[in-house]
């Protein structure tokens, strides 16, 4: 009998991208359910609230079936914890990103042994992208629509449009 393994891939996502996308795609292969935590962000300036960022992730990933897209704020820890979750997903772009990573992995884990980290990167024509660079780049008028789908470049108009 297999077992069910839920993994949390938790962030701001303000907005999504690709790279974030094809991660979740790969993710969704190798476990039976993955929780998208949007984070509420307390500590950043979010461009999009956080309703809207669940409704913008929830539009760009509605093809994938084994997806949920949830709120958190607190510890992910926590929150991976009240949702039964074994695995934390996190993306890796860079070395710096590594060493960060490795530190919060680290911690993640004294904070709750029983959950994991799975180290993902994204496809390398999508590494450079992040949703600091998304964000940077539309409000200066730039082409953000090969970073982002569709569905989150109408909503990064929209609201740059305002």
């Amino acid at each position: 009998m297999s077992r069910l393994i839920r993994a949390v891939f938790p962030g701001t996502f303000d907005p999504i991208t690709l790279g974030h996308e094809d991660m979740l795609r790969r993710a969704c292969a190798l476990f039976g359910e993955v929780i998208v935590a949007v984070a509420k962000a307390h500590h950043k300036k979010t461009m999009f609230t956080l309703d809207e960022r669940l409704a913008i992730t929830r539009e760009a990933l509605a093809d994938m079936p084994n997806v949920r897209v949830q709120p958190f704020e607190g510890l992910v820890t926590e929150f991976a914890l009240a949702h039964e979750a074994q695995v934390m997903v996190r993306g890796l772009r860079s070395g710096t990103d590594f060493d960060y990573e490795l530190q919060l992995a680290s911690m993640n884990r004294h904070l709750r042994p029983q959950v994991d980290t799975a180290f993902l990167t994204p496809a390398p024509q999508l590494q450079c992208i992040s949703s600091t660079l998304v964000r940077e780049i539309a409000t200066l008028g730039g082409d953000v629509s090969q970073l982002v789908s569709p569905s989150v470049l109408s909503a990064l108009q929209a609201r740059l449009a305002r």
